[in-house]
């Protein structure tokens, strides 16, 4: 991957802000042509620098009411493909990560509510490689952002 440049992180730290930004307001902020801009993010995008765009729906309003954090412990280390393969088949399943610690994975899932919750840990507990999960219950999500752009 590319290192970026100053210019780079000027215009990263206008569109992380407001992803709606047009990209004429952007190379005006810079100093800059739209042509340039608009360059300068396809270059971000193909070189990984920008990993994602799009919008965030709020998951209530999609009637999942409970947010979950799951530790899950593996039978065996070399079961976390098999396992990230099997957790991908489950929509509610929305970020994994391999850790160190008391769990092997942690995951963030949605459901609609304790029912749903019940039936989705059943179906974690299914899959072979899984030993145990943790389940911790998020109430609030107190700050949720993109890194600071420096």
């Amino acid at each position: 991957m590319d290192k970026i440049d100053e210019l780079d992180r000027k215009i990263l730290n206008l569109i992380t802000r407001n992803a709606r930004l047009p990209f004429r307001d952007v190379a005006e902020k810079c100093g800059v042509s739209r042509a340039a801009v608009h360059q300068r993010v396809q270059k971000m995008f193909d070189n990984g620098a920008i990993v994602g765009s799009g919008y965030q729906v709020n998951p209530k309003m999609l009637g999942y009411d409970l947010c979950v954090l799951v530790g899950i412990a593996l039978t065996n280390g070399r079961k976390y493909t098999e396992v990230v393969t099997e957790l991908d088949k489950i929509p509610e399943v929305i970020e994994e990560y391999y850790t160190l610690g008391a769990y092997s994975m942690m995951i963030r899932m949605f459901a609609k509510n304790d029912k749903d919750l019940l039936r989705l840990l059943t179906q974690l507990q299914c899959i072979e490689g899984i030993a145990k999960t943790e389940t911790l219950t998020c109430l609030e999500q107190g700050i949720g952002r993109a890194l600071p752009i420096e």
